[in-house]
């Protein structure tokens, strides 16, 4: 909460005391006086500081984020229109980032020094070094234009079937899962080599338990807590950051939203999208802190 309220705080105060007339930076250049008063009608800006700040925190409380400046429709409603696309492609990310990297990161550790652990960490580079766009338009140059097996661009619903929503989301999915997989192995590679040497990986070994369960059991569940953080920092920089697959993909998520603000300088939206990444942000970290104690009891708060 202290959190939240410093970024609400810093998001009131961003742009009323930027130098200038605020509604003027908001219209542009060639604004009339009628929409100049409007912008600060719809505001509040001819209100003290103070009163404004008040008003805008119990309409936040209300959950209302106010109205967007270019389309006049509430934010709240703008941004449910577009979060299912966002969630559907993070949750559909890191879930195969996961099953993928953390088995690759496991046996690259596993088999430290050998040529598929090598294998693993080039791949790791190489997903580090080429951008998601460039994927995204190669797995679109041959999966949708050359071999036709999926659709070019778009997004449907899960609800409207989930044949379709499994045919527009698997290429974007890939995509932006390449560099995730890539992080997520890394980071699974480097927490198991420190825990293979610990003492009671040896006495498992010694006692004859399996290498599948001394690797899963003893050596992965004790890797684990660097692990979830990575994979929780990457979702909630994937519901926010996700701008560039989502134009690659011609997806209407969060992401296009909040660029298409920016560069209207719609400001209402804008300081609804900063409020919600802050949002999950905070509340992943939580999850994060939560999931600690789960994985190792050693862990309190």
């Amino acid at each position: 909460m202290p959190v939240m309220g410093v970024v609400a705080l810093f998001v009131f105060l961003l742009l009323r005391l930027t130098p200038g007339d605020p509604a003027a930076i908001l219209a542009g250049d060639n604004a009339t006086p009628e929409r100049l008063e409007r912008i600060r009608a719809s505001l509040g800006l001819n209100e003290p500081l103070i009163v404004q700040f008040i008003t805008w925190v119990n309409k936040l409380l209300h959950g209302d984020l106010g109205t967007s400046l270019i389309s006049n429709l509430p934010v709240m409603k703008m941004i449910g229109q577009r979060v299912e696309p966002s969630i559907s492609i993070a949750l559909c990310t890191i879930i195969l980032a996961v099953i993928v990297a953390v088995p690759l990161g496991v046996i690259a550790a596993w088999k430290h020094g050998t040529w598929i652990d090598r294998f693993v960490m080039g791949l790791s580079v190489l997903g580090f070094s080429v951008p998601v766009f460039v994927v995204g338009y190669i797995l679109i140059e041959v999966f949708a234009i050359d071999l036709r097996w999926v659709p070019v661009q778009g997004f449907r619903s899960i609800f409207n079937g989930f044949g379709p929503f499994f045919e527009r989301m698997i290429l974007p999915t890939c995509a932006l899962s390449f560099i995730y997989i890539a992080l997520i192995a890394r980071m699974t590679r480097a927490a198991m080599l420190d825990v293979l040497g610990e003492d009671y990986v040896r006495t498992a070994r010694a006692k004859g338990i399996n290498e599948v369960a001394v690797m899963m059991r003893h050596a992965l569940r004790n890797a684990a807590v660097p692990v979830i953080t990575v994979i929780g920092t990457g979702f909630a920089l994937l519901i926010s950051g996700v701008v560039v697959t989502e134009s690659v993909f011609n997806i209407p998520g969060i992401g296009r939203l909040t660029v298409d603000a920016v560069l209207a300088r719609d400001y209402p939206v804008i300081q609804a999208m900063i409020l919600l990444t802050s949002l999950i942000y905070v509340v992943v970290n939580l999850l994060i802190d939560v999931a600690y104690t789960l994985l190792d009891p050693r862990i309190r708060y």
